[in-house]
């Protein structure tokens, strides 16, 4: 992925993604929130003021020449539900408060997001642009089978092939910086997530968690090419110039955006 410029913000662009298609993940540079918050906060969800998140929202929009209210972010939970959207709909704003952890859409003009300080967001588009789906991945959506059930919802719904989906997995927390403990183990032992291949014990009951290995394995195995599954190789805890983390910062965070829009 390459940073690039777009009005006053920056972001990660995926390099694989067709023309037609508006897809990245944001920094937190660009916007007007202070300290703990500087400065492109997106999260409503955060202690920061309202006009300052607003604020931000709105200079992202300007950025891709985008409506305000064409900027689809749902209330996120860490479940495994998904939100489809795959009719045209001129007022999203019915959306907002709808407890998913993923969108997918067929329909054009609308920028879907996820918000992140650690979590992977998680973009899959259609080779030819048909389909966009933006996923939360935290260790409870790597452990509930979330991806694998976007896949499938793609495939139900549109049929279309996993095999020509393409995906970008954004920043997050790396695995030297994500100790985990036994109910983390638990839960992908009792669910999905491929534990044995993402996890490295480094004392008693606490290991290492990779989850955008994770991520990778359940995509692979929900038929995408490995070819097709980029990845970011950037830590959010390891550079807070560019991101927030929620663990860096103990829990006193903004939020970035990964985002998609179908042309």
């Amino acid at each position: 992925m390459k940073l690039v410029r777009q009005g006053k913000i920056s972001y990660l662009q995926p390099e694989r993604r067709p023309a037609g298609l508006t897809a990245g993940f944001t920094t937190r540079n660009g916007g007007v929130s202070r300290h703990p918050y500087n400065s492109l906060n997106l999260g409503f969800g955060t202690d920061d003021q309202l006009v300052n998140v607003e604020g931000n929202r709105a200079t992202f929009s300007r950025a891709f020449d985008l409506p305000p209210h064409q900027l689809l972010t749902v209330k996120q939970v860490h479940g495994d539900d998904l939100l489809l959207i795959d009719e045209p709909n001129p007022d999203l704003s019915h959306f907002l408060t709808i407890k998913v952890d993923a969108i997918v859409t067929n329909q054009p003009g609308i920028m879907l997001g996820v918000l992140t300080a650690d979590c992977f967001p998680l973009l899959i588009w259609h080779k030819n642009n048909k389909i966009a789906a933006v996923i939360h991945a935290g260790w409870r959506g790597a452990a509930n089978g979330l991806i694998t059930k976007v896949i499938e919802t793609i495939h139900r719904h549109f049929d279309y092939p996993a095999a020509e989906l393409i995906a970008a997995i954004g920043p997050g927390i790396g695995a030297h910086n994500y100790e985990v403990d036994r109910p983390v183990r638990d839960a992908f032992k009792q669910g999905s997530g491929y534990w044995d291949e993402i996890s490295e014990e480094t004392r008693l009951g606490h290991w290492q968690l990779n989850i955008p290995l994770s991520c990778q394995l359940q995509l692979e195995k929900a038929g995408l090419k490995p070819q097709n599954i980029e990845i970011a190789k950037e830590c959010t805890c390891c550079h807070p110039e560019l991101f927030f983390s929620h663990r860096r910062d103990n829990g006193i965070s903004g939020r970035q955006l990964g985002f998609m829009q179908l042309s």
